[in-house]
């Protein structure tokens, strides 16, 4: 059974409701909308308010961690039993579901084209994380962009990535490798002190290259000459077979963007290259703090060799009365997710933001 500070509870309607047979609550920096899943035996008659489409807050020990809708509900009748399924995922569903408005905008920051995306789809709490790379000369949303692909466009452009926060604010921002580690995972053959249950080490060179080159050209305009043939070839020192890889990127128009997209390219597949996946018990580190995507997590395995700082990129919360309290956790390589995507548009005025901005 849960501790009481692994406790999950859905408020819906204006009431909390627990005691699950079983939940999953997931969490992935790359996976755009945080989903959830809860099942449980019902009342004869449902409430009202157990509808797809409303409101939810999902909590752990009275701490949320996810704020967004029901999107599916599932009513199963047996002859001896009955049960009630629920689903839904956090405020990024209907960017990721919904077209982007379509708007064609000239030097603009990335606050306001953040809020053109997502304001009319209901998100109404913005905050910018780092240092965006100015004005965009022009910024082009066509028909059939989801708003999702619009954010990221726009948010790579400036070398960042959006998330939503358990509070249900837009966050578009990155990782924070200066913080400190927030617990230590421990694997001895002796089982002494081992607070791990499982962890596999995944390694991978299927996406990963010895060489990656980026082509590009740039567009001639009134105030610019175009230029062609722009060129750049980055390695990755840690494959050591020859896999070349050649591509023609049409959004990168200048040699810092061809730079920039060719060391993301090498960034990504050694991202790909090494994964641990970590079973622990409960939902929370030593100290009390819910596992979270972006935290540092220090990582002893002797069976494997492992001994260093690793990123948690992803977690899922599992338990119920049916199944063991749990959390898997997903971690990559410190350092190497990094976001320098695709400074493609010729730009102006870099700042730093912070606050949240209430769109509503």
């Amino acid at each position: 059974m849960p501790t009481p500070n692994d406790v999950v509870s859905i408020q819906l309607g204006g009431r909390e409701h627990r005691h699950w047979m079983h939940y999953r609550i997931d969490s992935d920096l790359l996976t755009p909308a945080d989903a959830w899943s809860v099942t449980l035996s019902p009342p004869r008659t449902l409430p009202d308010q157990v509808e797809p489409g409303r409101q939810v807050v999902v909590k752990v020990g009275g701490e949320p961690v996810l704020q967004g809708l029901i999107d599916e509900v599932e009513d199963e009748v047996a002859e001896e039993s009955r049960s009630l399924s629920l689903s839904g995922r956090d405020g990024a569903a209907a960017l990721v579901d919904c077209s982007a408005p379509v708007f064609v905008s000239r030097l603009v920051g990335l606050q306001e084209v953040v809020s053109s995306i997502v304001q009319p789809l209901g998100v109404t709490k913005v905050r910018i994380d780092g240092n965006t790379r100015g004005l965009a000369e022009k910024v082009n949303v066509e028909p059939g962009d989801t708003a999702w692909d619009a954010l990221v466009k726009s948010a790579e452009a400036n070398g960042l990535w959006p998330w939503f926060e358990p509070d249900g604010t837009l966050v578009v921002g990155g990782p924070n490798y200066a913080r400190p580690p927030v617990g230590r995972l421990v694997m001895r053959k002796d089982g002494r002190g081992n607070n791990i249950k499982r962890l596999v080490r995944h390694r991978s060179i299927a996406k990963r290259y010895s060489h990656i080159t980026v082509l590009g050209q740039q567009h001639g305009t009134d105030t610019y000459e175009g230029r062609h043939a722009l060129k750049h070839t980055a390695q990755d020192a840690g494959v050591q077979v020859y896999r070349p890889r050649i591509l023609i990127d049409h959004d990168a128009e200048t040699t810092e963007a061809v730079k920039a997209r060719s060391r993301k390219l090498i960034a990504d597949g050694q991202l790909d290259g090494l994964t641990l996946t970590a079973v622990v018990k409960g939902h929370r580190t030593a100290d009390g703090v819910l596992w979270t995507p972006g935290q540092r997590v220090h990582v002893y395995s002797e069976p494997h060799g492992i001994d260093g700082i690793y990123f948690l990129m992803a977690r899922s919360f599992t338990g119920g009365s049916e199944v063991p309290t749990e959390t898997l956790l997903t971690l990559k390589d410190d350092g190497v997710w990094v976001l320098d995507a695709h400074p493609h548009k010729r730009r102006s005025k870099t700042k730093t933001a912070g606050e949240v901005v209430d769109l509503s």
